[in-house]
């Protein structure tokens, strides 16, 4: 165990006093941006207490890529949280999924390593948030990565503490769906993290030597070896502590425990929560929109619009075909003697179904050639997920490829469901709520059911089992869309970056909340718009930046 223990608990009083705990930064979370945030900091030399409010990353099942399959649905290591009921997809309560524990969801997620396209991030300066052009947020990609495997120097970093390889899986299925993409006119794309995004290709992962590489191995165990990070496991943020219009400290409590206990920020209290998480923060601490507050019994203490507007998720529905007699799916190998026998190729280092991610290949395509750059992702794995859900495999051998619109015109809300900081929020990101959303989606799922049903694959695919053949029409697919798309788990914009002339902006472009002194968000919730990747490697991209602004300020001070 690596985390340090408390040592001044006898600090009880609520009143800033010489016994309470003092740093110069508070980090609120423990996960994939507080990690690096704490790693920088440390470099420097300042100190810094991290508040995760989950456990430590010591599930064995989190060292195991597979091993997601477990964890994913742990209440213990997971938020597991529950979207809103919407008309759009069918008043169902769709599940979603957020890490809790050191490395957050970085410990518990399929590990893509996608940065999005150039265009994203040019489109979040051209918003009002200069600094953050691709040119100008690329040497924070290069420097967290190191990358093993081709790729571009200009754009890859090769000696960052996180490790991104192409994970080796000799499938047939694999080589016969990149192939039948190709025959549907997707390019081969050597890298998509490269210059250029578009095409068919291998999928690039956090993972080494068949481990998952978290940012709390990553980053976060090598800041606590130097002496400057306190993290504090099972420890649940209340408030942020406020003095006028500047933020002092974090008020939390330990699990099993009500009693309050309160640490000092010297510099900055930095809130890295995750999407669904800070935004109830800010809400809790009397931050947000006044009638939300007031209708919650929260006292406004500086009116915030914005405060859970603006979010986002990638919603995403999945076709699963059955495979031919005899074909090796992974199904195959996850159970009896053939998953004794990949357990022991995993330890042994070589090629294995636990040292794999969930998503094996990517297509990034265009619904319209005339477009200038992809729209929609698809992801293929070699295995079948019942009822198409990623996380619990098929009794059958088979395949799935899901679908979803990269850059999601639907947005909602993340609101605080009272003033008792354990009560879950209440979130829902208005999945298909625009049309455009759904016309793309059903675009999409046809790109899908193209590669699938591609000549390379006919040797290898028996039938589609979900949603069938009968399922044709446009209509017929969205309506299989809204009864079983599930969530990405790709959440963003809940504290959403923009100038203070935009009245749903949180946070400006150095990530300082809008009103509040000392006081940043430095996670996925900051984005603007949603990227058209997996928001894994973006959110470390804004944990960088957040870090090497916050160090730009110390030394103006």
């Amino acid at each position: 165990m690596f985390i340090s223990v408390f040592n001044r608990d006898n600090n009880k009083n609520r009143d800033w006093g010489r016994n309470v705990d003092s740093f110069d930064y508070v980090i609120v979370g423990g996960g994939t941006a507080a990690s690096i945030i704490a790693y920088r900091l440390s470099e420097k030399g300042h100190s810094v207490c991290v508040l995760e409010a989950g456990p430590p990353d010591s599930n064995p099942y989190i060292r195991v890529p597979a091993g997601f399959i477990k964890t994913l649905f742990d209440p213990r290591v997971t938020w597991q949280y529950s979207y809103e009921p919407s008309p759009a997809t069918n008043n169902r309560s769709i599940q979603v999924t957020q890490g809790k524990t050191l490395g957050g969801s970085s410990s518990v997620n399929g590990m893509v390593y996608n940065r999005g396209q150039a265009q994203d991030f040019d489109g979040w300066a051209a918003l009002g948030n200069p600094g953050w052009a691709y040119d100008d947020i690329l040497p924070c990609f290069r420097r967290t990565e190191h990358r093993i495997g081709p790729g571009d120097d200009r754009y890859r970093g090769r000696s960052g503490p996180l490790t991104v390889t192409t994970a080796p899986w000799p499938s047939k299925l694999v080589s016969a769906f990149v192939e039948g993409a190709q025959q549907q006119g997707h390019p081969f794309n050597e890298d998509y993290n490269g210059p250029v995004q578009e095409g068919v290709g291998y999928y690039q992962s956090a993972i080494n030597n068949g481990r998952r590489v978290s940012t709390a191995s990553a980053f976060l165990r090598p800041a606590i070896k130097t002496g400057k990070v306190d993290v504090r496991t099972h420890c649940t943020a209340t408030r942020i502590v406020l003095e006028g219009r500047k933020a002092v400290g974090v008020e939390y409590f330990r699990e099993g425990s009500n009693e309050t206990l309160q640490v000092r920020a010297g510099r900055e209290v930095i809130v890295s929560a995750g999407t669904l998480n800070s935004p109830k923060l800010l809400q809790l601490s009397g931050i947000g929109p006044e009638g939300l507050l007031a209708s919650q019994g929260v006292q406004v203490h500086h009116a915030l619009p914005g405060v859970g507007e603006n979010f986002r998720d990638h919603f995403s529905p999945r076709l699963v075909v059955r495979g031919k007699p005899g074909v090796d799916t992974l199904n195959a190998h996850v159970k009896g003697l053939p998953l004794v026998m990949q357990i022991a190729k995993w330890m042994l280092g070589k090629p294995s179904v636990l040292s794999l991610s969930p998503a094996l290949v990517h297509v990034f395509g265009k619904t319209d050639t005339a477009l200038t750059r992809p729209d929609y992702s698809l992801v293929y794995t070699p295995g079948s997920y019942k009822q198409g859900f990623i996380g619990r495999l098929d009794d059958v051998p088979g395949m799935t490829c899901g679908a979803w619109v990269m850059r999601p015109k639907s947005a909602g809300y993340v609101r605080i469901a009272g003033a008792d900081p354990r009560l879950a929020p209440r979130a829902n990101p208005n999945y298909l709520g625009e049309e455009e959303d759904c016309q793309l989606l059903v675009k999409a799922l046809r790109a899908a059911r193209r590669i699938l049903q591609s000549e390379a694959l006919q040797p290898f695919v028996d039938l589609e089992t979900f949603p069938g053949t009968q399922v044709q029409s446009d209509d017929e697919l969205l309506a299989f869309a809204r009864e079983y798309g599930v969530s990405s788990y790709h959440l963003v914009g809940s504290c959403k970056m923009g100038p203070s002339s935009d009245p749903m902006a949180v946070v400006n472009h150095e990530l300082k909340v809008h009103g509040i002194h000392s006081l940043r968000v430095a996670d996925a919730s900051i984005m603007p718009t949603m990227t058209s990747s997996n928001t894994y490697a973006p959110t470390m991209m804004i944990a960088e930046k957040a870090a090497a602004m916050i160090l730009d300020s110390t030394l103006n001070v």
